[in-house]
């Protein structure tokens, strides 16, 4: 006899429940539980939906915020157990002081000027000639800082017929006037002219122009300072050329680091500003009137064409000797003053304005 389905073993009755697949019987109505019990092996329980999600993956693009440290928290420096003080250091070793804003160590800077100051101050108050050699001083070591230099870019300027025409022109200034300085002048470009002919042709012309810029930049502007002191007001004419160009540096100085925005020549000079140069003018004009109105007692009109001179001729001159150092690839002249570099350096703004003074006081303050 065949079996039908619903003989073969495991398999339902009509009407009967399946049974769960955990192995127990499924509810069923009354006198369903007959049959064989199917049972299949467990199936542990499903972890909740929360707990078996998987974490998002990092995304490679995502910015992660930086960690800025607050500027206001000090931070103690990690100073090695064999650390050397800084006073036992070789001076090679020692870490350089940086400059200020306007590129220069202020105090050195502000000490060797007032040093300055009072030397010129005596030898103009105690003897006038000493204040002449203190001008002849001065010249001897500037032609030998701008010679150097010049040598240093290729030109080689003949030293020792500048040396004796500084002698011959602030002497001849000095005793001869006018005629004298330019005579002195001429006379010194001629004996550069004829001692350079022992080098050779090679380079002759370069080296003699080279020559003849020294004699007119530094021997022959220094003259007209000389001038200005042979007069019967020397000293007072002295002081207001000085003080002027000074007052120049420091108002051109003073108004450059609290206002300066906008540079004048960048190529040439790049701390140089135009608000620094409206402080020089400003602070040329203030002295310009009071001196000329309470010392030479001419009108107060002289004392602003004055200043406004002494403030453009101080800043050219400035300029000027900015422009051959970097032709020539040099920051300074020279190492002589500290804070300022060499004596070149510090004659910058007064050699030309002492030319500028001079015919100026001849004509608005003759003696």
């Amino acid at each position: 006899m065949t079996p039908t389905p619903a003989d073969r073993p495991g398999a339902l009755r009509p009407g009967a429940q399946p049974f769960s697949r955990a192995g127990t019987r499924a509810e069923a109505g009354p006198g369903d539980d007959t049959g064989p019990v199917h049972r299949s092996r467990p199936v542990p329980p499903l972890p909740p939906l929360a707990a078996r999600a998987p974490e998002p993956a990092a995304d490679a693009t995502a910015e992660v915020p930086a960690v800025v440290p607050d500027e206001t928290t000090e931070v103690p420096a990690v100073v090695p157990d064999d650390a050397v003080p800084v006073d036992e250091l070789p001076e090679t070793e020692k870490p350089v002081k940086q400059p200020g804003r306007a590129g220069r160590d202020l105090g050195a800077a502000i000490g060797v000027g007032a040093g300055l100051g009072a030397l010129i101050l005596a030898t103009l108050f105690i003897w006038r000639p000493s204040f002449l050699g203190v001008i002849i001083a001065a010249m001897l070591v500037a032609v030998v800082e701008l010679t150097r230099a010049l040598k240093a870019g290729g030109f080689r300027a003949p030293l020792v017929p500048l040396l004796v025409g500084v002698l011959a022109m602030l002497s001849l200034a000095w005793s001869r006037g006018p005629t004298g300085l330019i005579t002195g002048f001429l006379l010194t470009v001629l004996a550069v002219l004829l001692w350079r002919l022992a080098d050779g042709p090679a380079g002759y012309l370069r080296d003699a122009s080279a020559g003849v810029l020294v004699a007119l930049y530094v021997p022959l502007l220094a003259g007209f300072a000389v001038l200005l002191l042979e007069a019967d007001d020397g000293v007072a004419r002295v002081l207001v050329f000085i003080g002027t160009v000074v007052c120049s540096d420091v108002g051109g100085y003073a108004a450059g680091v609290l206002f300066g925005k906008h540079p004048m020549a960048p190529s040439i000079s790049p701390k140089k500003s135009w608000e620094g140069f409206a402080g020089s003018v400003a602070a040329c004009v203030l002295v310009g009137v009071l001196v000329f109105t309470l010392t030479f007692h001419v009108a107060w009109w002289g004392g602003v064409l004055f200043g406004v001179a002494l403030a453009a001729s101080a800043t050219l001159g400035d300029l000027a000797e900015s422009l051959i150092k970097r032709d020539l690839g040099i920051k300074d002249m020279g190492n002589l003053l500290p804070g300022h570099g060499g004596i070149m350096d510090r004659l910058d703004s007064l050699l030309p304005s002492a030319a500028v003074a001079y015919l100026l006081l001849s004509v608005l303050a003759p003696v």
